[in-house]
């Protein structure tokens, strides 16, 4: 379709003079320089014109705007007609169909010098390359949309599993990966590296796991990348992919049921913290002797059901959020509990709270959060025997419990600090005492926060354990205290 306005007529260039422009044009599809952008830009200077992309919405996809016809427009994206050609004295405009995966757009040229046959071509050839360009454009997008929602579902299935709904989770894994967690039990790892080569680790990750293991990149550590299998051979695998990476780490879990992923998580953060001191650069969490494997087991059942029983009116679902979400709020802080579940930290921090006035306590003392860590673990770590559903104010107490070979268990503990002529112990009592607060503890002792820190910090080597940050390995160190009686036991509504 051709318009004429004043009896202009065309000049023609003989094809060929300056054939050095189809080389160009090829240039910009080697894959460093595919930009559709520069492609049109490219088109502007070589036709010494303006030069736009428009969808059929008049939306600018590339180039400089033009004033276009609607209708001409409308026809050439509706496919009736393919190019147009309009000219005026003060300007000459050629329209050319560009196909789109999705739509089609008009590309619009626009020059003060009618079109010879140089420029004609030019126009005509650079189309096509748009096309492929648009065309690879969105297969890309596609393919990160894809990539973007099979990872939005495995950290789905995790957040799941964090909260031991172990049957959801096995239900969304069902469609992707059939038989993923078909398995009762499971081990987690976590592979450290710099947060900029986290995407590469997780995909070989991938790789190295042949997608037998559910794959997630962590929420709460941009460095982190959490790997759940039930293979025996993944350990192997993530070994292998972490000796062929500087600065790249791996803790791994011993063992645990599903149901349980969150503790396996806590145990593969604590062995990635050993893993730095080693050759290798990797470690498995060390099983060692938990005080709660020293206690009567019928009484520790009878004590924890009378803790958490003001929980058992809740509905099933409400009670294991509840549970699921103190459980990683004790583990770790508020704010890497909510990345990990997928909530906010406001709504960690409310449904604790909600535990607290329900167990008439408060979690801000180190004491109590270690004893409800101990009930947590016993009421999950024993979950084939139902526990005895009390509502009386008898059976043992926590004071039962604190006895026998676990009392034996943790003088040896703590013990090991006496060595120590600055008295690390009497500073680490202190500590836990004044809430894990070191400014705190250093007015109670008549010191330096700073000196504090450093007698906390250097008890963790000689217990084998992280006392900084919350988690087991700190509670653990707390119920020792309790068990020798170097602390007062907490005040709890039920279990006293």
């Amino acid at each position: 379709m051709a318009g004429r306005e004043g009896g202009n007529r065309q000049q023609e260039t003989p094809a060929g003079v300056g054939a050095a422009w189809a080389e160009e044009l090829l240039e910009h599809l080697r894959p460093a320089a595919r930009d559709v952008r520069k492609v049109v830009a490219w088109l502007s200077g070589a036709v010494r014109g303006s030069v736009a992309l428009q969808d059929a919405a008049g939306n600018l996809v590339a180039g400089t705007r033009i004033p276009l016809d609607e209708g001409l427009v409308t026809d050439i994206t509706s496919g009736r007609i393919a190019s147009a050609a309009w000219e005026s004295h003060e300007r000459h405009l050629r329209l050319v169909r560009v196909e789109h995966p999705s739509h089609a757009c008009v590309l619009a040229v626009s020059r003060r010098a009618p079109f010879d046959r140089r420029t004609s071509d030019v126009v005509t050839q650079t189309a096509p390359v748009i096309e492929l360009l648009l065309t690879a454009r969105e297969s890309t997008a596609a393919g990160l949309r894809l990539q973007r929602a099979t990872s939005d579902l495995r950290l789905a299935i995790l957040q799941l599993l964090m909260v031991e709904d172990t049957v959801a989770a096995r239900r969304v894994a069902a469609g992707l990966w059939p038989g993923l967690l078909d398995a009762e039990t499971a081990c987690v790892y976590v592979v450290e590296s710099e947060p900029a080569a986290r995407d590469r680790i997780a995909e070989e990750c991938l790789d190295s796991t042949r997608e037998d293991a559910l794959v997630v990149r962590c929420p709460a550590m941009d460095g982190h990348v959490i790997v759940v299998s039930p293979r025996d051979t993944t350990g192997d695998a993530l070994r292998s992919l972490v000796g062929r990476h500087a600065d790249t780490f791996l803790g791994g879990s011993v063992r645990q049921s599903l149901a349980r992923t969150a503790t396996a998580y806590g145990q593969a953060v604590s062995a990635l913290a050993v893993a730095h001191f080693r050759p290798d650069k990797t470690a498995v969490y060390a099983e060692r002797t938990h005080p709660e494997r020293l206690m009567d087991p019928e009484a520790l059942r009878a004590w924890t059901a009378r803790l958490l029983h003001p929980l058992d009116s809740l509905p099933h679902h409400t009670r294991a959020e509840l549970l699921a979400t103190t459980r990683l709020g004790l583990e770790f802080t508020a704010v890497s509990a909510a990345k990990v579940l997928g909530v906010s930290r406001n709504t960690v921090r409310a449904r604790m709270e909600r535990v607290e006035a329900l167990l008439g306590t408060d979690f801000a003392d180190l004491t109590v959060r270690a004893v409800v860590h101990l009930a947590l673990n016993t009421r999950i770590g024993l979950p084939d025997t139902p526990f005895a559903r009390t509502t009386g104010t008898c059976g043992p107490g926590l004071s039962d419990l604190l006895s026998g070979p676990a009392r034996t268990w943790a003088q040896d503990l703590l013990g090991r600090l006496d060595a120590d002529a600055r008295n690390p112990r009497r500073t680490l009592r202190t500590w836990i005492a004044a809430g894990g607060n070191a400014e705190r503890a250093a007015q109670a002792l008549g010191v330096h926060a700073q000196t504090v820190r450093e007698h906390v910090r250097s008890a963790e080597p000689v217990l084998e354990r992280q006392l900084l940050a919350a988690g087991t390995d700190l509670y653990e160190v707390v119920l020792a205290h309790l068990l020798v009686g170097d602390l007062d036991l907490p005040v709890l509504q039920r279990s006293t």
